[in-house]
């Protein structure tokens, strides 16, 4: 299974990012390889669809799982067209929100929350 964090940094004792879009990072983590790997968010810079271009991302990297804080409408769209399975982060550290994960400690997020959440955060 690989699972994908939105996060502020390349490390697993980096933090969550809050938000999806306009996250710095995606941590992506194979579950069964043990396999890491950090890719930097295209959507972070984009001037309009970043929810988008970070959703098409995460499904070009064939993510299962995706683990973060806010999911606006547009991603959200990508996302469930493609089967990834959305849970709200608690904001704690890469590697803790995976054991979060695995302890089926996280809600799935079936709904969109606010467009353009974390645009003021730049």
């Amino acid at each position: 299974m690989k699972i994908c964090i939105s996060s502020l940094g390349k490390e697993k004792t980096s933090m969550m990012d809050e938000r999806f879009g306009r996250c710095q990072y995606f941590f992506i983590v194979d579950t069964k390889t043990n396999e890491q790997k950090v890719l930097v968010n295209k959507g972070l810079t984009a001037t309009q669809g970043a929810g988008i271009a970070a959703g098409q991302q995460v499904v070009d990297e064939k993510v299962d799982v995706l683990i973060t804080g806010y999911v606006g409408p547009n991603a959200m769209k990508v996302l469930q067209g493609s089967d990834v399975k959305i849970y709200k982060g608690k904001g704690l550290e890469v590697q803790k929100e995976i054991e979060e994960f695995e302890k089926e400690n996280l809600d799935e997020i079936k709904n969109a929350g606010p467009a353009h959440f974390g645009m003021k955060n730049q």
